[in-house]
């Protein structure tokens, strides 16, 4: 069994976990909005119903009044308006009976409206007003508050209800969290033990192959590493014991002293399972190992890029990349970041491969090459697009009952349920915060997991840079003088375009400022500047803020990232978002700080269609 393979069977426990948590997540939840829909459903409606009906009847009454006083066609129209609503609403809560004693309510209700209205009709065609006088105190006026009191008692019946199915739906969700606690960690604990347990066992080998390099490395040329099995560890270990073998040799012979370097580098170099090439500062083929040649042919000659094009004009764009990065004397190019892997298609299926580069020097301590490694990360390409998968499906599943949790603390704020008092409102307030804040979450996952995935469309047109800044500033100099802050814009000296999507511009420059606002002093300053050259435009945010320490620079665009030792404050992907958007712009964006001296966050973007990364 393949190396790779007994890999993957190792992270198989972790995603059999991570697939049971997400069901049982998934069940609950929908659960718990189930629950939630089910008290809108049976009594709001109910509720809003009766309100109507009184203020229909309420204003009947006053309509009787008008008649009483002389004003008959004013009062007659006012009643028959409110009647056709009065009797659309009984009509309605006649057919969404939910609760016990509602049906006898609701009959009882159209009976004394019956009652009521046999009486407004002889009242109406009375002409007499003395007698109209007395028969709207003696006649029609107990009829209309029996009409009342009979909707008070339907609202007050649906009130309840709904006041008490919170009560359950909040004892349901404790519930819920307290089993979903539980089941979340006896997944991972599962999952961790059995994936600790194969890893151990796969890896057991490497130890063999430790110790025996270690005595070597002490001059003990006899040892031999004895590994069982047939995968990439058993391969190398044979290797190894044939590299021994021959500097066994070379050690006893004047030439092997000569060689005993080259020879051991390159059978260490051939077992490797990864594409190795050796390159000059040209880019011309000087070695390469076996599994290079492999790929790319038994004879490798020339530049690097001719012999990797025909299998993959990206991989080609790649490997220029990182010789471009140790060329310019940054040192080893060594991304970290998957997302830079680049999917060819070969005879053994799809692969993704991530390229690193590393600085070959002379004996003068000149750069005079650089090694490059294709790293085969299918594996762990596949186990990340299945975790964005799970946290985009996570992310959506939770929109729903947040709709829910939200709606039902907007009829609370609103008081429509019942009237609560200062401090059950300052709560509400609370979890009406902290809904918005998950959302905000929510929202931002869904958008990152949407910018990295590609399914992120863009839409660009000419956006005017004077205009834009001034947009921009006005957006949020609210919130920065909220904080004491003073936000200005400085433009360029003549006004050009950009070709860029307006919306998610915008969305840019607001995680760059709030980020800014959030980590100003009051009494600071913000500048947004813009610079122009020939292709692109330059925007930077300016602040007066605590600054960035350097060890901390290179990661501030990684999700979830904040620096140790702040408060922490927002989600961690507001910077994230802002560098997808960017890169999908075909621009840059980077920062420049010091600790107490402030920060400017800075990026570029074309200026045109027709130019490289439009």
């Amino acid at each position: 069994m393949l190396l790779r393979t007994k890999l993957l069977l190792a992270q198989v426990p972790l995603a059999l976990a991570l697939l049971v948590l997400g069901a049982i997540a998934i069940t609950t939840i929908g659960q718990l909005g189930s629950s939630s829909e089910r008290i809108l459903k049976d009594n709001y409606r109910s509720v809003l119903a009766a309100q109507r009906m009184k203020e229909a009847i309420e204003r009947m009454d006053s309509a009787a009044l008008f008649i009483a006083l002389g004003r008959r066609q004013e009062g007659q129209e006012l009643a028959w308006r409110n009647r056709s609503l009065f009797e659309e609403e009984l009509e309605t809560q006649i057919k969404n009976i939910t609760e016990k004693g509602e049906q006898e309510a609701s009959q009882a209700l159209l009976r004394r409206w019956r009652d009521y209205l046999a009486s407004y009709e002889r009242f109406v065609r009375e002409t007499d007003y003395q007698v109209l006088r007395n028969r709207f105190f003696t006649e029609l006026l107990p009829k209309f508050l029996a009409v009342k009191e009979g909707a008070d008692q339907i609202l007050s019946l649906n009130q309840d209800a709904m006041v008490r199915k919170s009560d359950e739906v909040r004892r349901f969700s404790r519930r819920l969290e307290t089993f979903i606690t539980f089941a979340a960690i006896l997944a991972a604990l599962a999952g961790i033990i059995v994936s600790m347990a194969l890893t151990t066992m796969i890896i057991r080998p490497l130890s063999v192959l430790t110790q025996t390099a270690r005595r070597i490395k002490e001059g003990d040329l006899e040892v031999r590493a004895k590994v069982e099995g047939s995968d990439e560890i058993a391969l190398l270990a044979q290797e190894f014991n044939t590299m021994t073998d021959s500097l066994d040799r070379y050690r006893k012979s004047s030439l092997g002293e000569l060689l005993q370097a080259q020879h051991s580098s390159q059978a260490a170099i051939d077992s490797l399972p990864d594409p190795v090439v050796a390159t000059d500062l040209e880019g011309k083929i000087l070695n390469a190992n076996r599994t290079a040649e492999a790929w790319f042919g038994p004879v490798l000659s020339g530049p690097l890029g001719e012999a990797v094009r025909p299998l993959e004009p990206a991989l080609t764009a790649a490997i220029k990349k990182a010789r471009k990065y140790v060329l310019a004397g940054k040192g080893a190019y060594l991304p970290s970041d998957l997302e830079e892997a680049v999917k060819i298609v070969g005879p053994e299926g799809e692969r993704y491969l991530l390229t690193q580069a590393a600085p070959v020097y002379d004996e003068t301590g000149s750069l005079a090459g650089v090694s490059v490694v294709l790293r085969d990360v299918t594996l762990l390409s596949k186990l990340d697009a299945m975790s964005k998968s799970l946290v985009a499906t996570f992310a959506h599943e939770f929109r729903t009952p947040l709709t829910s949790l939200r709606l039902a603390i907007h009829i609370l704020l609103e008081q429509l349920a019942a009237t609560m008092s200062e401090r059950q409102l300052d709560l509400i307030y609370a979890a009406r915060e902290d809904c918005e804040r998950l959302q905000n979450l929510v929202d931002d996952i869904l958008d990152i997991v949407r910018l990295q995935s590609g399914k992120l469309e863009l839409y660009r047109v000419p956006i005017r840079i004077f205009s834009l800044m001034e947009n921009i500033c006005d957006q949020h100099r609210l919130l920065a003088e909220e904080q004491e802050i003073m936000i200005s814009y400085s433009l360029p000296p003549f006004d050009e375009e950009v070709f860029a999507d307006p919306e998610r511009l915008e969305l840019v420059f607001a995680n760059l400022i709030v980020n800014a606002v959030r980590h100003t002093p009051p009494g600071g300053s913000i500048e947004i500047r813009a610079r122009t050259n020939r292709e692109s435009v330059r925007f930077e945010v300016k602040d007066t803020g605590e600054g960035i320490p350097e060890e901390y620079q290179a990661q501030v665009f990684d999700k979830y990232f904040q620096v140790p030792g702040n408060i922490r404050k927002g989600t961690g992907l507001g910077l994230a978002i802002a560098k997808n958007i960017i890169e999908a712009h075909g621009g840059e964006i980077g920062l420049e700080s010091e600790p107490g001296q402030g920060s400017t966050f800075w990026f570029t973007l074309p200026k045109t269609e027709g130019q490289p990364g439009g």
